[in-house]
């Protein structure tokens, strides 16, 4: 299946209308690359397979617009056969504009359900005046996700999180957890009833921008009950920034050494069996670095350490 979901992306996506082939140039630029890492996400997580009936969480933000709009796209070339349902909760914040995703989504011809229900007035009534409410808000939506993915038979819920989300993820862990954790791309949940993929697990989130600004998505705010963003993540957020700025593509080296994880350099007794470790000194002599070779050997050079 691999090879033949990347190919298949390489299809248009539906295009808008611009007033410049400079910019028409540029859309068509982006949206291939964004095709190109969602294709090899799901390839490389086997994210998508045949029959799956998957559902697709839209908050009305621009990542789960723009995840939803490649997915339709995908959906119609890819080479295994795959429904989609668009899930949107109505946590019946104040001023939440209940007409905007209705709206939208009876233009894509998209089967879609809006969950009504009031988690504002709980989150409210648990969290003191002034608190971020965006952890338990997030906890209590998730639930009830989950829960609506089981009754429509969804064989995997997909979430809009993109790379920086994951990266910024295992800084707040490392820093205000102590743990080395982040979001995977493919998570079976620990219920064991649902699987949650992350189809932009792979994409950037200044090209998600841009492409929901091209697309005139109708943005909701996520601010509508008047909690202010979770302040720890803005600072873990512009602190990636600035490295990325000092030296460009430094998200992504992060990114990537999440791919490529030495348990062994670590210090989890729980993933590494340091306990059982033993020399074993049947290599032939022929085969152990001399004094002053590059490798190990050269750490227990006595004139090294001295000069250490």
């Amino acid at each position: 299946m691999t090879p033949l979901f990347t190919e298949s992306l390489s299809i248009s996506m539906h295009s808008a209308d611009f007033t410049t082939p400079r910019t028409k140039l540029e859309f068509n630029k982006l949206q291939k690359r964004l095709r190109r890492n969602v294709g090899k996400a799901i390839a490389d997580y086997t994210m998508i397979e045949e029959g799956d009936r998957i559902m697709v969480c839209l908050s009305g933000g621009k990542d789960s617009y723009a995840m939803l709009d490649i997915l339709m796209n995908l959906q119609k070339t890819a080479p295994v056969h795959f429904d989609l349902i668009a899930v949107n909760m109505d946590q019946k914040q104040p001023g939440f504009p209940e007409h905007i995703l209705p709206a939208y989504l009876d233009k894509l011809g998209i089967e879609y359900h809006i969950i009504e229900k009031d988690t504002y007035s709980v989150v409210k009534s648990v969290v003191p005046e002034g608190k971020t409410t965006c952890g338990l808000c997030s906890r209590l939506r998730r639930g009830t996700l989950y829960g609506f993915a089981e009754q429509i038979g969804a064989t995997k819920i997909a979430l809009g999180h993109h790379r920086d989300d994951i990266v910024e993820t295992l800084f707040l862990n490392m820093f205000h957890a102590g743990r080395l954790k982040a979001m995977p791309p493919k998570l079976l949940a620990d219920d064991k009833r649902n699987i949650v993929i992350r189809p932009l697990a792979y994409c950037k989130e200044s090209d998600l921008a841009a492409f929901a600004e091209y697309r005139e998505f109708p943005i909701i705010p996520c601010n509508l009950c008047g909690s202010q963003e979770n302040l720890q993540r803005q600072k873990i957020k512009a602190m990636l920034q600035q490295w990325d700025k000092e030296q460009p593509g430094r998200v992504d080296t992060i990114f990537a050494s999440l791919q490529r994880v030495s348990a062994s350099q670590l210090a989890d007794t729980s993933l590494y069996d340091f306990h059982s470790l033993a020399l074993d000194r049947s290599a032939d002599e022929s085969d152990v670095p001399e004094e002053g070779a590059s490798g190990e050997a050269q750490l227990f050079d006595p004139i090294r350490l001295v000069n250490l």
